[in-house]
Parts: C-alpha cells; sequence; structure tokens
C-alpha cells in the first residue's frame, strides 16, 4: 500500500469521520494506523495466572494438536493470515520453517470442520519458562460464531499445563480489531505498548 492515491483516499475517510472521532483521534495517528508501510503500533500481553476455562459449549467442530507438513501449514497460514497481512512464515526460509514445525519447540492446535477441513489455528513457541502464542486466527469464513474464543481457551488451557511462568503475544493495528477484547478475556494483560516496523512482526 501507498503512494499519494491512498493517502488523498484515508483523507477523505478521515474528513467524514464524526466530529467526536475525529477530538478524539488525530489525523497522523488515524493515518499512521491504517496507511503506514513504516511502522505499526504494537501492543504486547502476557498471561501470568491460570487462563480462563474453556467455553462449555458443544461444538460439531473438533480441536485438536496436531504436527502438520509445511505445505498444509502454509496453506492454512494463508488462508487465516492473508486479510491480516501476515506474511513473517512466507517470508521465513523453507527449511528453517520445516525445522520448527518438527521441533518440540512448536505446538499447534488446529480447529476442523465436520468433514475435516482446516478453518482455524493457535499456534505456539515454546522456550520454558516463556510461551509465545505465535498465531492465532480463524479463516473468514469461520469467524463471527464464537468459534475462536473456544480456541483459544482450549489451547491456553492445554499450553498451561507445561507450568509456564508466562504466555505471551503481541497483537498490532493490523490485526483483527476483536483480538484484544478476546486476549483479556482469556486473562491476558497489557504491559507494554510502543511502534515498531512491520517487517520485526
Amino acid at each position: 500500500m501507498g503512494g499519494a492515491t491512498e493517502i488523498g483516499r484515508f483523507q477523505q475517510s478521515y474528513e467524514h469521520l464524526s466530529a467526536k472521532h475525529r477530538s478524539s483521534l488525530s489525523a497522523s495517528r488515524y493515518f499512521r494506523s491504517i496507511v503506514s508501510d513504516t511502522t505499526l503500533l504494537v501492543r504486547y500481553l502476557q498471561l501470568t495466572r491460570p487462563p480462563a476455562p474453556p467455553h462449555a459449549r458443544a461444538l460439531a467442530e473438533r480441536i485438536c494438536a496436531e504436527k502438520v507438513s509445511i505445505d498444509d501449514y502454509l496453506e492454512l497460514y494463508s488462508r487465516v493470515g492473508k486479510p491480516l497481512r501476515w506474511d513473517q512464515r512466507l517470508k521465513m526460509p523453507r527449511e528453517e520453517l520445516v525445522s520448527l514445525l518438527k521441533s518440540t519447540r512448536s505446538q499447534i492446535y488446529v480447529l476442523r470442520d465436520v468433514v475435516g477441513r482446516a478453518i482455524g489455528f493457535c499456534e505456539f513457541e515454546r522456550n520454558l519458562p516463556e510461551i509465545e502464542l505465535k498465531n492465532f486466527g480463524l479463516v473468514p469464513a469461520a469467524q463471527g460464531r464464537g468459534l475462536g474464543a473456544v480456541l483459544l481457551h482450549t489451547a491456553l488451557c492445554a499450553e498451561w499445563q507445561l507450568h509456564p511462568r508466562r504466555i505471551w503475544l503481541h497483537t498490532d493495528t493490523w490485526d483483527h480489531r476483536a483480538a484484544i477484547r478476546l486476549y483479556e478475556t482469556c486473562g491476558f494483560h497489557t504491559y507494554l505498548i510502543q511502534d515498531e516496523p512491520p517487517g520485526d512482526l
């Protein structure tokens, strides 16, 4: 994204915000949060106590801890991450990613629909006593039904059985708008907010 055309389009969108919203959101911050390819506002959160238990609901879908092939992983990563501009794994050398996925450091919980098709995943990188929640999300067609909350709660409870000091993650202005609220529902709290280049994420 970039160029005068994009800036002009978002200038118009900013000007069409209500006066109330404009008074609480500077133009420079609005533009940065939407069109900047040089910095993102990044929020770091951590879970330092047992997570809230999974929601009690019957699911036709199933959640399993899996070791997935690199091709299946990249296909799911792309389906989930394309709307959110995920690209870190796509830029990672293939041999390095294969090694990671095969290692005990990597743990992936996959959400599958009634016919067994992967529709979401929750990926952790373990470096005990800390665990990083590296990637989490659903394909667009599976969103809005509460499945993400069930997946995240289930995966966090499973990882907490390793007795980590904390589980941490970062989210940014490109992520789904409901992400922070969901993380906080699970017990995460913010410990750092800062601007960072997207290439580091």
